[in-house]
């Protein structure tokens, strides 16, 4: 899959220098040129169709809470209005995510990596299961949500992972045979190795009845 590209839309131009290396030094992710003006964004949004666009509100010729309305594309918030009514604005006006200026490089990182997790959750072909649609969902607040990544993996958790090695799509009775656990205990890990982006999950159709998930490790 290519890089998911980003619109950063922000008036201080060092500022989206700044977001826009962050972007480039994400796997995954590539940015485009910054744009400091709502109508210089409506124009880049609609000839380069990114994928993301992260927006401030504070823009010298509209507002971004306004241009928010005309963006059909998905949209983080990246701005110093913190006032509760400028959060609820733009929640309802369908931005996926609102963090707040100043925020530490790492922060806007996460939020990316959230973010292709949430597009990955919801790229699997067929119909979507409430646990899915929870999942990434969940996906998109792992900025506030502490991190399991770089901590020592319990000895389940590692045996989990090693079921799933060599590129094995495995359902979670056949990870609990591999690994010597009840289903429920397979199924409680690997939705939460799933949560911090280590394992992916897909569906499998059959002839009849619901899609059967599939987990296997991410890329």
């Amino acid at each position: 899959m290519s890089d998911f590209r980003v619109l950063i839309v922000d008036d201080d131009f060092h500022v989206a220098r700044v977001h826009a290396v962050r972007v480039d030094t994400t796997p995954g992710f590539t940015a485009l040129s910054p744009v400091g003006t709502a109508a210089l964004a409506l124009q880049a949004v609609h000839a380069l169709r990114p994928d993301l666009v992260l927006l401030d509100v504070y823009l010298p010729d509209t507002p971004g809470l306004e241009l928010l309305r005309s963006l059909d594309v998905d949209t983080f918030m990246l701005t110093a209005a913190a006032d509760p009514d400028s959060v609820r604005t733009a929640l309802r006006r369908g931005a996926l995510g609102y963090l707040i200026k100043p925020f530490a490089g790492e922060e806007l990182g996460t939020v990316l990596r959230g973010y292709s997790r949430y597009r990955r959750l919801l790229g699997t072909p067929g119909t979507l299961d409430q646990t899915s649609l929870d999942r990434a969902r969940r996906a998109l607040m792992a900025p506030r949500e502490p991190s399991t990544q770089g901590r020592p993996r319990s000895g389940t958790e590692s045996a989990v992972i090693e079921a799933l090695a060599a590129g094995r799509l495995l359902s979670a009775a056949e990870v609990a045979g591999v690994v010597g656990v009840s289903r429920a205990t397979a199924q409680r890990y690997l939705a939460a190795l799933a949560d911090d982006g280590s394992v992916e999950i897909q569906l499998r159709y059959g002839a009849t009845g619901r899609p059967e998930h599939r987990y296997g490790l991410s890329d």
